[in-house]
Order: C-alpha cells, then structure tokens, then sequence
C-alpha cells in the first residue's frame, strides 16, 4: 500500500504555488504520486484531477506534520459529463465511461506571504455514479491547527475539460464543507490555463476577507477581466465589453449589412466581447463566427443540462426544423386562403422532408413534431393553445383586444391620457402636421352617456397604446421591404365601469412620402358591415405594430439585452465570495448563451424577427432609437414603471405603497405582490451583510460594478441623471431588486405567454403585409374589400411560412424544461450557509408558496372581470411556480430562454 507523502518548499512568487514543481515522489524521483488504487504499479500514468486546499487565514507553523496531530477528511467530487452535440446524437453520451478511475488529490497550504506548507497526497478513487454524475473520492490527513479552509485548488490532468459541480470535504470537527464549483476546469495540456480555484460558500465583503484569501481574490477577477486582446477561445472564461458589431453579413452581401449599434449614432448596451476578427467590407463590423458563437465557458450550459433545457430545444428548432419548414412550403410568399386552412396547423400538420435518420425530428421536439403511423413521414403539428381551446372567436372579440393590454403578452405598454389633444413631437416639417385626428367629438360619440373627453381625463378614464412617434420615422424604410407595411399608430380605450377597458378609437397614420402628403385616418367600432371590416383591419395593424414592439422592446430589449451588462460587471468586479454576487448569480444563469444564440439567429440580418416581423431590416435600428429615447435603469423597478406610465400613484395607505388607476390590472396585481416579496428578500440579505451603513460606500469591489454598469456596460447613458446612486443599503435594495426583478417577475411576464397568446397568430400577427384600403382608395382595392373582405384580413396576416416559422419558435421560448430552476424555490448553496440568510430565504420561499393560492383566489374572483369570465384564460404568468412545458405560468431565476 503506498502512503501519503510529503513535500515542502520554499517561498514562490506564483499563483499557485507548485504549479510547476514536481511532487517529489518516496525514493527522491521526481513523479507524479496521484495513482489510483488499480494502477499502484505503473509510476507513469497521469493523474485526472489535482485538488489542493487553502486555509482561510494561515496560523499553523512550519512544522513536519509528523510532530503533529492529523484529522482523517474525505473529499468528494463530483463531476458531470457534457451531452454531445444534439445534432449529431440524441441520446447523453456515454463520457463517463471514458473517465477513468483514477482522480489524484493534493493538499496545498498557500499563505499570504507565498510560503508553501507541506503538502498532503493521497490516492483517490471512484465513486458513485448516480442520474448522469460521477463522485471521486479520496481522504486526506490534515493537520488539527490547519484552520478553516478557504479555498480549493483544482488542476485537471484528464485530456478533455470536466465540469466540476462541486467539492464536499467530511471530517472537520464543526460540519461538512462544501465548495461550489459549477465550472469548467480545462485541461492542464492547454497551457493558456491555470490552476483553477475555488472558494467555499463562505460570503465574505472585500474588507473583512482572510488575509489567506485576499492576494486569491484579487488575482482571479484580474483572470476574468481578460487584457481585452485578441479573439476569445470557447474555453477561456473571459468577461469583457463590446458593441453589436456581429448582427450583419457585409461580406456575403451589402443587403445583409447593419448598422453598428452601441455609440452616439445608435446609442445601446454593450454585450460580450469576442475578439473576431473585422470584416473586409466594414471594418467596423465583426465578422460571423465561423462555429457557436463565444461565451464565457462557464455560461455554456447547455452542454451540462438536461436535453430537454430549452437552449437545445431553441437551438434544434432554428438550426433544423425552421428551414425544413420553408423548404416544406414552396412559396414562401404564400398566404392562407381560408381560415380552415390556419386550423389545419393544429389538426393536421406540415409535411416535414425525409431525413436519413428514422424519427430525428419526433426525438428532436416532441411537442410539436408527430410521426405519421405506418410510414416513415414527420409531420409539424401545433398544439392547439388554450385561449383557442377555451373560445375559438376570442381573437376576434373587441374585449379581448383591450383586455390583453392589461392580462396579456405586452401589458407594459398601455399608459393614461393626461393631455388633449393628443400630439406629436416628431418635426412636422419632416412627418406632417403633428395634430392627431382622434377629436373631442369622435372620442365623445363612442362614450355618449357616460362623460364628456374633459371629465374622462380628470377621472382617469382614457388610456393609449401609442406607438405614433416610435414608429413614424420607420414607415418608409419599412414599406420599400417586399410584403411588409407599417404606420404610427394610436389606440384609445375607455375604462367602463366594470373595471374592463373598451377600445374607442384607432388612428393609422403616415408620413409624407413618395411625393404624396402625410396620410392618417381613424377607424372606430362600428355597426355596418364595410365599417366593422375596416376596424378588424386597423385592429390587425396595430396587433403587428403591438408584436413587434413586444418582441424587440419589451422583450429582447429590456430583459435580454440590458441584463447581459450586469452579467459582464458582475464577474469582472464582484469576486464569487461576494455577497451581492452570490445573490445576483441565479439571475444570470444560461443569459449570455441564449443571447449568443440570438445574436446568430434570431436578431441577425435576415434572421427569424426580421423575417417575421413588421420592422423586418430595421428591426434592431429600432430597438436602439427606444433605448435612445425611453430606456431608464430606474424607471425598470415595476413601481416607478407603472408610476411612469400613469397606471399607479404613490399611496402609503394602499398596498404596496401604490394606488393603481385601474384597479382590476392582472399584470399589475400580481407583479407587484411578487416584488414586494423579491425587494424584502433582498433587503434582509443585504441589511445582514451590511449591518453598517457606511459599508457600502467603502465596498471597493461594489463600487467599481456599479460604476462599470452605468459607464461602460449601458455607456451610451453614462451622463443621464437618472442613475441611481449606491451610498447605502437602501440603494443597493433598489438597484439589486430592480435587476433581480428584470431577470425574473419582467421576462417571465413577456416570455412564457408567447405560445399561449400569440400560438394562434390571428389573435397577434407579427406583420401586416398590405396596406389599409382606405389609404390609396384604389376603386380595385376597394372592391376586392366589398366581395370578399375575409381574404382581404388573410392578406394581411403573415404567410404561410411566416406563421409556420413564428409558431414553432414561440413554442419553444414559452417551454419550461424539466429541471427549471425557479424563483424562490429552492436556495442556492451559499444562502444556506448562514443560518440568518437561511431563515430569511425560507420566509421568500413560504411568501411565495401563498402568493400561488393569492393568484388562484383572483382567478376565481367572478368581480375581477379581467381575469375571470366566459373563455378568458386566468392570468397565471406571474404565479412562480409550474411544470414542465407550455404551461402559461413559472417564474425562473433567470432569463433562461
């Protein structure tokens, strides 16, 4: 039996202190002593992984631990293998067979100072394999006056890089001590690499870290940083700034080109830096990646998940599925010539083309794929989504139409008439005069009996959806597109009585252009026939306007785009022993790889928005003039966005401290329950890790993240005096709540609805594709509405593989894979380290454990008309919890899909 040996050295200016020295092995030799036990006799095989420990704040002396008393300490490890490349295999791969059963151990003591304690080895050996994880372990002699271990030294000697979930050691005389790693230890032969370290769940603010840690700290945010040199490797972990210079193709053709956005021209946050290399034509833009595009290593989740994570199911369908779509369907500019022919989508399916690979699409997505029994054919069939189960007119219905601005996919958009005339800003030697054509006299005549417009806005009864000013100075780009139209638009509606809101009128309006002057007309609910189909048309506008304002804005925008920020200054200033960081990190979990492969395929040039959308090319051109215009870090808090929006005032006697306009808003209600939940949560964290004030001015590291997220991660804004300042606890509970909350309560209420409300696409087209009849008047046009005003609407509803394509890709983003992480639901390992954070965790767990049957009770309520009537769908989007698949409800940690 071979015994542990000892090796002890002088003083090393490195990092990691044997990083380069040989383990001196019984007889004097330099080898490596790390053999599993199977192996004793060959001194020539590779050890799998070293692990070396570093006590918290070094007091043992130099002393030969033969002179000492020892403590037996097990280490275990676990590892998970990666899953092989979906398209290549559908099943995990095989990997731990293929690691071997040999995982070496070192103990190394690192001091402040860079002296080297003895150094402890023993053999390891494997463990368990249990639900695709494998455990190593191996059991050390640690000196009784070692201390409290801090860190953990881990070098990997496999030739392919593992992914460590984390390290228990079991012996210690207080309690087991369990290191999170949740990283990608890379291969020692890649010489770019070093060792990696890990710290236990121990928080620590920068002020009070053990001497022994403080030199580690500081050095692996220094790693992290990069030097900002070039292209980034898919293996390194490195977290740096750079503008969407990657989202065209100038290269391949100058109509694939797009504007840099990111700089005073197209103000917009900053995403992570790659390094590629710039294009020939532009030398401005990136060029694209010529594989996946790179994220920090330990962001790439998606090759330790579940196959059912929804990254890999995005993935399949973008890569895979959406072209045999459009290769399935000839005519990509086809439309649907009857609405039975829409309802076959979800009766009877597309073809999908033969595959050499029996059954790949129906393994690959088997919520939307079906195979055909007794022949080898696939078929592309939706489910059919609940609204349309629960009513198959509920998209045709005026109510329903107002109602979704308060309970459905975009319900952050509606905000209180406070002024009249309503009026544009935009220059009208540009755009036309800027008076709108919504009168006194029109919106009087739909409320007769009810009050005069004077009175309706003095008690709050008038509210718009205005997307005018946004999209007027789009109209023109937009229409020289093929198929593709679009006006500044605005929409009334009146709060009845009942609580409910009624749509009044609808303004279309556009720009002067193409020698013709500024055109706008208004359409309201009528009861002659002509009338009523020219309203439903206008409706089907404004719904394609409403989309795509929703998926680029309230979407991509708010949540995706300006959280990917946080995530960069995160890791680069705020060290994993950070209690901020350790908060803020299940927030931005799979963020950066989602958005990665957003970037390569759904924001792209020609990608699936532009090719579905209303905006189409000028999409994220679009995207940069709203933040420009309407972005603020403060105004993202759900109160001050309501606050904003005229839909809340501040009330110390309500609840919530506000006092909404519209008192049945589902959106609203349920939103900010879950906030004020989030915000107390997030207050007894920091109110514990900060019980002194003035901590958190002199929080050197917190500090620098703050101020890296305001000038340089949404640089473009550094100079606005709407930046919150972080002086105090209380600051640093707004600023963390309003992030938190981003990530969380907003991207879910915009996210997991999609499928739901949008599955079937007449209730929310992304694109209209004609214009109104009443615009030209062309008396063929005209005609055509009079004999058949049905194929008319159809017309402008997307194509065939237009709706095909926004379907299949909506009912991935609104899935939950099985292994969801949720908010709340379960604590992360650090919290449970602190019995206080403990306590307070739990009590965010059981507030939101009642906030369920809170939700359940309000769908319930018949005086909530809202949320609960003949075909409505109770509004679940906000109730944090939920199964697995489209289930319109769940609320993740993070922007996961």
């Amino acid at each position: 039996m071979l015994k542990p040996q000892l090796h002890q050295s002088q003083s090393s200016k490195s990092l990691f202190p044997l990083a380069n020295k040989p383990f001196l092995h019984g007889n004097g030799a330099s080898a490596n002593a790390f053999l599993p036990l199977h192996s004793r006799p060959s001194l020539k095989k590779s050890p799998k992984i070293r692990v070396g420990f570093v006590p918290s704040n070094i007091k043992a002396s130099l002393v030969d631990l033969t002179e000492r008393k020892a403590t037996a300490v097990k280490a275990v490890v676990t590892v998970i293998p990666t899953v092989s490349s979906l398209l290549s295999s559908i099943s995990i791969d095989s990997s731990l067979d293929t690691l071997q059963d040999a995982l070496g151990k070192s103990l190394l003591l690192g001091a402040q100072t860079g002296l080297e304690k003895p150094t402890i080895k023993a053999f390891a050996h494997k463990g368990k394999e249990v639900k695709g994880e494998a455990t190593y372990e191996a059991e050390f002699k640690i000196p009784t006056d070692f201390g409290e271990v801090g860190a953990v030294f881990v070098e990997n000697d496999h030739h392919k890089e593992m992914f460590l979930k984390d390290i228990v050691l079991d012996g210690f005389d207080t309690s087991k001590v369990k290191i999170i790693c949740g990283s990608w230890v890379q291969p020692k032969t890649d010489k770019t690499q070093k060792k990696r370290v890990f710290f236990t769940a121990k928080s620590y603010l920068p002020s009070n870290t053990p001497n022994g840690l403080t030199r580690l700290r500081a050095e692996e945010l220094i790693h992290l940083r990069g030097t900002g040199q070039g292209e980034c490797k898919n293996t390194e972990r490195i977290y740096d700034y750079d503008v969407y210079n990657d989202l065209g193709n100038p290269d391949k053709s100058e109509d694939l080109a797009r504007p840099v956005l990111g700089g005073k021209q197209h103000p917009y946050p900053r995403r992570c830096r790659t390094g590629r290399p710039r294009c020939d034509k532009d030398p401005y833009s990136e060029k694209l990646a010529t594989s996946t595009i790179y994220v920090p290593r330990d962001e790439a989740f998606s090759d330790i998940k579940n196959l059912t994570f929804s990254a890999k199911t995005l993935y399949s369908a973008l890569h895979a599925l959406v072209p045999a779509i459009e290769t399935s369907i000839v005519d990509s500019d086809l439309g649907f010539p009857y609405f039975t022919a829409i309802d076959s989508l979800f009766n009877e399916g597309i073809n999908l083309p033969p595959l050499t690979k029996q059954g790949f699409w129906k393994t690959l997505i088997p919520r939307l794929v079906k195979a055909i029994e007794d022949t080898s054919e696939d078929v592309l069939r939706f489910e059919t989504p609940e609204a349309m189960e629960r009513d198959r007119f509920f998209w045709f219905r005026d109510e329903e139409f107002a109602r979704q601005t308060l309970a459905g996919l975009n319900p952050l958009c509606i905000k209180l008439v406070t002024e009249w005339p309503l009026k544009s800003t935009l220059d009208p030697a540009v755009y036309g005069p800027p008076e709108s054509k919504i009168t006194k006299e029109i919106i009087e005549k739909e409320i007769k009996g009810f009050m005069t417009v004077d009175e309706a806005i003095k008690q709050k009864k008038l509210f718009i959806l205005d997307y005018h000013d946004l999209m007027l100075p789009y109209v023109q780009k937009v229409r020289t597109l093929k198929n593709t139209t679009l006006y500044g638009s605005r929409t009334v509606f009146f709060l009845t009585p009942d609580g409910t809101l009624r749509p009044l009128a609808i303004e279309l309006v556009r720009p002067p252009m193409d020698g013709k002057p500024q055109w706008k007309e208004v359409y309201t609910p009528s009861w002659n026939s002509t009338d009523c189909w020219l309203w439903r048309l206008a409706k089907a506008q404004v719904l394609a306007i409403d989309s795509g304002y929703h998926q680029l804005i309230s979407h991509w925008l708010r949540t995706h785009c300006c959280t990917e920020p946080y995530i960069i200054a995160t890791n680069r200033q705020l060290s994993v022993m950070h209690p901020i960081y350790r908060l803020l990190h299940p927030h931005f979990r799979y963020t950066m790889e989602i958005n990665a492969l957003a970037r390569e395929k759904l924001i792209n040039a020609d990608g699936i928005i532009e090719s579905t959308f209303s905006p189409g090319k000028f999409s994220m051109e679009l995207s940069s003039a709203v933040y420009d215009a309407l972005w603020r870090f403060d105004h993202e808090a759900l109160p001050q966005d309501l606050i904003n929006r005229g839909m809340a005032v501040e009330d110390p006697n309500s609840p919530h401290g506000l006092k909404l306009t519209i008192e049945d808003y589902p959106y609203a209600n349920d939103g900010l329950v879950l906030w004020d939940a989030l915000k107390q949560w997030v207050t007894d964290y920091v109110n514990h890790y900060y019980p002194d004030p003035k901590l958190v001015a002199s929080d050197q590291e917190l500090q620098a993240w703050w101020k890296e997220i305001k000038n340089v991660g949404h640089g473009d804004k550094k100079d606005a005096p709407w930046w919150p300042e972080l002086k105090t606890p209380k600051d640093l509970i707004e600023i963390v709540t309003t992030i938190a909350w981003v990530a969380s309560g907003h991207h879910a209420a915009v996210n997991f609805g999609q499928y739901p409300y949008a599955g079937y696409f007449p209730n929310r087209p992304t694109i209209a594709r004609i214009n109104m009849p009443t615009e030209d008047n062309s008396e063929e046009g005209w005609k055509f509405l009079l004999e058949k005003p049905e194929v008319v609407l159809l017309r402008c509803f997307p194509s065939q593989v237009q709706a095909a394509t926004v379907m299949t890709v909506l009912d991935v983003l609104s899935n939950h894979s099985p292994d969801e992480e949720y908010l709340g639901q379960q604590a992360e390992p650090a919290w449970e380290e602190d019995p206080q954070v403990k306590s307070a965790f739990e009590r965010f767990n059981g507030k939101l454990k009642e906030f369920e049957g809170v939700v359940d009770a309000r769908n319930a309520n018949k005086e909530l008309k809202n949320r609960n009537g003949a075909g409505i769908t109770p509004y679940e989007l906000l109730k944090p919890f939920s199964d697995s698949g489209v289930t319109g409800k769940g609320v993740p940690y993070s922007i996961s899909i």
